[in-house]
C-alpha cells in the first residue's frame, strides 16, 4: 500500500463541491432517507438519488486501488457457520488461515488453493469466508468506489458489516448459511483472459459503510453444488478521488474507469437501486427514468425524465449470458404500491413487461434487432426493439436494446385471453402459448410428449413442452389436460401414414404458413439453437381457426455466423441447412415430405426476396442501424473492451466495430444467395399451388349489387376460405366452409347482412384457399 502523499494539495479543494448549507441539507435528507430506506418509498429517495452518481463520475480526478488481489487475506473454508460478527471490524480473525488472493480451487487461477486443506474431499464445502482489513485516509475526497470481483459461483460482499454487492445467493439483506448453495452457475472470467466484474459503490452508500482509518472488507463465496470442480474469489477495491493527490496504489492495467457520459443521440435509461444489488431472484423494487427527447434533439443526462419516471421491479435475465459482465435485465413498470402499470416506452405500445437486452458476445450489437425487424416485416408479431444507453447507479453500462417481452396482449401476441373459468367448450380451446427451451431454470413446468415418429427419424428424442401462457400456477387442470392432448394428437398425426390427409391430417392441427415462416427466419440466421431451444408456439381458440402456430421468433444473438462450435451444424458457414441436424424438432423434416408444403415454402421465399428479404432492403436496414449506433458503440466498447478479443462463442473476431458489421453484412448476403440456389420446392408462377390448379371456380354476378356467389369445384374435400380485400390490402371479410365430399361448394356473401351494413362501391380482391393452399384469386366489383 502506498502511503498518502500531499502534492501541493489545496486545503480548500472541496469548497466548490459542497457548501455548509448544502452539507446541512445533505445530512438532513440522508437522515430522512435512512428512515425510509427499507421501504424505498417517499420523495426523499427520488430527490437524493436522481443523478448524483453521474455527477460524481464527472468530478473524479483519477482512480487508485486500495486492495489488490494478491494481498494476504484471512479466510475460513465453510465447513461450519462462523460467529455472527465475522463481518465486523472488531471480529478476531487470528484463528483463520492466512494466504494471498485469489483463494479457491480449480481453473489454475488461485494463489491459495483450498483443495489442499486437510479433509477437503467430496462433498466439498459450499462456501468460503474472506476478510481483508484496509486503511482509508480521507473519506471526503472519495467520490465513488468500485469493487471488482472475479467469482465462481456466487458471493456477498460487506464493508464494515454493510452489504455492498451480491450475486447469486440468498435474498438482499439476509446472511446466507455456510451450507447454502448458489442458485445459479457463474464461471470466473479472468483465467479466460477477461476482466473481473464491476460493482459500483456511490457516495451515498459509502457514507453508510466507509470510515477514515481502519475498515474491513468481508466476502462470502458460495458454490453451486458440493461436487463442483472449481471455486474462485479474486478481489480488487478501488476508489475515485476528487483531487490529484496520491493516497493508495495505481489501478490495474485492465481497470476501466466509469464512462464520463453526458449526452446521447439515443434515449437514456437511468436505473437507481438505492444500494440494492440486482440479482436473478428475487426482483428488487427500484426507480427508473428515461430521457427521450423528440427526434433530432440530443438527450442529456441533466434533462428531465420525459420518457418514464417511476418505479420498476427488476431482476437479471438469461441463461448462458448470465456469466457475462454486461448483464441483461427483465423488469416490470409499476406504480408506487408495486402494482403493474402499463406504459409506453420509447414509442412502443403500452405494457408493463419489458427487457433490457445487453448485446455482448454479439459485437455487431444488431443481430437480434435485425431479426425481429425482419420478422415484423414478414407479417407476424415479433418483439419491437429500441436502442438506448443505460446507467445503473451512476455507472454507465453501454448500449442496450429495450424490447418487448413475449406476452399475450392486444398490442403484442394478439390471441384470445384464457381465463381461469374457461374450462369447457370453445373457450377451453385457446389461447395457449407453449415453448420448447432449456430446462435449467427452477420454475420450469411442462410435460413430455411421447409419440412414435416415423422410422426415418432414429435420432428423435421426446419433446418437453413448457407452459408459458397461462403461467403454470394460473393453469387449470382442464386446460393443462387439453393442450397436452392437442399436442399429442398433432404429433400422433405427424407420425401416421395419413398425415397429409386434407381433412384429418396435420392441416387440422398446425398452421403450415407459420411453420414455413419460422423455418425461413431460423435458416436465414442459421442460429445454432434453432428447432430445439427458444421455440415458441401458440394455439388459437377453435372459433379463431383452432390451429397451433409456430412463433413468435426469439433469441438470435448466436446466429449469422456468431458461433464456433457444433461440427454437425457448422453454423459459422453460410451454406447448409440446420433443420435436419441431430437433436432438432423433427416436425419440419416430416412436413417437408409433403410436396404442397415445400412448394408453398418456395413461393413464400420468392415473395419475401422481392420485398423485405431483398438484398437491398436488408443492407438498407443494417445501414440505418449503423448510423443510429455510430456514436453509442464507441462509448459501449470503451466500457466493454472486447473488440479484438474472444468472447464465447465468437467465430469471427474483428478488431473494430466496423469489421464486425462488415462480417455480419457479408455473411447474411452470402446466406441469402445460398438459400436462393438451394431452396426446397417448386413455385407455380401463377401463384396457385400446382396440386390444386385444376380447381373450377365461378364467381357471379360480377359486378354485384347485394350478394355474390363463389362456386368452387375442387379435386379434394377440405376447408375452404375466401378472403376478400379492398384495394389498400385491408382484409374486409373471411368466408369459411368445409367443402362437400363431391368437391362442389357454393359460398354466398351478402355484405348487407354483416355488422356495419353497407359495403362501399368499388373494386375488391379475393383469394380462395383450400387447406391453406391458394387455389384461385381475382377481382370483383361492387356497384
Amino acid at each position: 500500500m502506498v502511503k498518502r502523499q500531499n502534492k501541493g494539495r489545496n486545503e480548500n479543494h472541496h469548497a466548490d463541491v459542497e457548501t455548509p448549507c448544502m452539507a446541512s441539507l445533505r445530512h438532513c435528507i440522508n437522515f430522512l432517507c435512512k428512515i425510509f430506506r427499507l421501504h424505498a418509498l417517499g420523495f426523499c429517495i427520488l430527490f437524493v438519488f436522481a443523478i448524483p452518481a453521474t455527477s460524481q463520475i464527472n468530478e473524479v480526478d483519477h482512480w487508485e486501488t486500495v486492495i489488490y488481489d494478491y494481498e494476504e487475506w484471512r479466510y475460513l473454508v465453510g465447513t461450519y457457520e462462523p460467529d455472527s460478527d465475522w463481518r465486523t471490524l472488531s471480529f478476531d480473525d487470528s484463528s483463520w488461515s492466512l494466504g494471498p488472493g485469489g483463494i479457491g480451487y480449480g481453473d489454475d487461477d488461485d494463489r491459495t488453493d483450498i483443495s489442499q486443506e486437510p479433509g477437503f474431499e467430496i462433498p466439498y464445502p459450499l462456501s468460503l469466508y474472506l476478510r481483508k482489513k484496509f486503511t482509508i485516509y480521507d473519506t471526503s475526497v472519495i467520490l465513488l468506489a468500485a469493487l471488482n470481483i472475479d467469482f465462481d459461483d456466487a458471493f456477498v460482499a460487506y464493508i464494515n458489516d454493510v452489504e455492498v454487492a451480491r450475486v447469486g445467493v440468498g435474498a438482499v439483506g439476509d446472511h446466507p448459511a455456510y451450507n447454502q448453495p448458489a442458485y445459479e452457475l457463474h464461471e470466473a472470467t479472468m483465467y479466460q483472459g477477461q476482466d473481473p466484474e464491476y460493482f459500483m459503490i456511490n457516495k451515498e452508500m459509502m457514507n453508510d459503510c466507509l470510515v477514515e482509518g481502519e475498515n474491513v472488507l468481508a466476502i462470502q463465496v458460495h458454490n453451486y453444488n458440493n461436487t463442483s470442480s472449481d471455486m474462485s474469489s479474486i478481489t480488487f477495491f478501488s476508489v475515485g478521488l476528487s483531487d490529484a493527490s496520491s493516497y493508495y496504489s495505481p489501478v490495474p492495467g485492465w481497470f476501466n474507469p466509469p464512462e464520463v457520459f453526458t449526452s446521447s443521440n439515443l434515449p437514456i435509461v437511468v436505473i437507481n437501486t438505492h444500494g440494492l444489488p440486482i440479482v436473478n431472484e428475487p426482483r428488487v423494487f427500484v426507480d427508473m427514468g428515461i430521457i427521450d427527447n423528440v427526434p433530432g434533439q440530443r438527450n442529456n443526462i441533466t434533462d428531465p425524465y420525459n420518457g418514464y419516471n417511476g418505479k420498476i421491479n427488476i431482476r437479471l435475465r438469461g441463461s448462458s449470458t448470465l456469466g457475462f459482465p454486461k448483464k441483461s435485465y427483465l423488469f416490470e413498470t409499476q406504480d408506487s404500491f408495486g402494482l403493474n402499470n402499463n406504459v409506453s416506452l420509447i414509442g412502443m405500445p403500452a405494457e408493463n413487461d419489458w427487457i433490457l437486452y445487453a448485446p455482448y458476445s454479439d459485437k455487431s450489437l444488431i443481430r437480434n434487432v435485425v431479426t425481429y425487424d425482419l420478422g415484423n416485416r414478414m407479417g407476424s408479431w415479433a418483439p419491437r426493439c429500441r436502442f438506448c444507453e443505460l446507467i445503473v447507479n451512476g455507472d454507465y453500462r453501454g448500449v442496450y436494446v429495450l424490447m418487448e417481452k413475449i406476452k399475450r396482449d392486444d398490442n403484442r401476441l394478439d390471441i384470445a385471453t384464457l381465463l381461469e373459468t374457461d374450462i369447457s367448450g370453445n373457450e377451453l380451446t385457446g389461447g395457449y402459448i407453449i415453448r420448447i427451451d432449456k430446462t435449467d431454470q427452477p420454475d420450469i413446468v411442462g410435460w413430455t410428449s411421447y409419440p412414435n415418429p416415423a422410422p426415418s427419424y432414429p435420432d428423435y428424442t421426446p419433446l418437453f413442452f413448457q407452459y408459458y401462457y397461462p403461467k403454470p400456477e394460473d393453469l387449470r387442470p382442464q386446460q393443462a389436460a387439453y393442450i397436452q392432448a392437442f399436442v399429442l394428437q398433432l404429433e400422433s398425426t405427424l407420425s401416421s401414414t395419413w398425415f397429409t390427409d386434407p381433412l384429418n391430417g396435420y392441416r387440422k392441427y398446425i398452421d403450415a404458413g407459420s411453420l414455413i415462416d419460422h423455418f425461413i427466419m431460423r435458416e436465414l440466421s442459421k442460429e445454432i439453437d434453432s428447432y430445439r431451444f427458444s421455440t415458441f408456439m401458440y394455439k388459437e381458440k377453435d372459433s379463431d381457426g383452432g390451429r397451433l402456430h409456430l412463433g413468435p421468433i426469439w433469441d438470435f444473438n448466436l446466429g449469422y455466423g456468431n458461433v464456433n462450435y457444433g461440427d454437425a451444424e457448422r453454423a459459422w458457414e453460410t451454406d447448409g441447412w440446420i433443420f435436419d441436424k441431430w437433436s432438432r424438432i423433427y416436425w419440419w423434416k416430416r412436413l417437408f415430405e409433403d410436396p404442397l408444403v415445400i412448394n408453398r415454402l418456395k413461393c413464400r421465399w420468392e415473395e419475401l426476396r422481392q420485398g423485405p428479404f431483398h438484398a437491398d432492403s436488408v443492407t438498407a436496414l443494417i445501414d440505418s442501424l449503423v448510423v443510429r449506433l455510430q456514436e453509442g458503440q464507441e462509448r459501449n466498447f470503451n466500457k466493454w473492451k472486447i473488440l479484438g478479443t474472444y468472447v464465447w462463442p465468437n467465430y469471427f473476431i474483428g478488431d473494430t466495430w466496423e469489421e464486425e458489421i462488415t462480417f455480419f453484412t457479408n455473411w447474411i448476403t452470402a446466406r441469402l444467395a445460398w438459400m436462393d440456389a438451394n431452396m426446397l420446392g417448386h413455385c407455380n408462377p401463377t401463384g396457385v399451388d400446382g396440386a390444386y390448379n385444376l380447381a373450377d371456380i365461378d364467381v357471379y354476378p360480377n359486378p354485384f349489387d347485394k350478394e355474390i356467389r363463389f362456386s368452387i369445384n375442387t379435386p379434394e374435400s377440405g376447408r375452404i376460405s375466401v378472403r376478400i380485400y379492398n384495394v389498400l390490402g385491408e382484409e374486409v371479410k373471411v368466408l369459411s366452409h368445409t367443402s362437400d365430399p363431391t368437391g362442389q361448394t357454393e359460398i354466398i356473401w351478402n355484405p348487407v347482412e354483416d355488422p356495419g351494413g353497407i359495403l362501399q362501391a368499388g373494386i375488391y380482391l379475393y383469394i380462395i384457399e383450400l387447406n391453406d393452399h391458394t387455389i384461385g384469386s381475382g377481382k370483383v366489383v361492387k356497384r
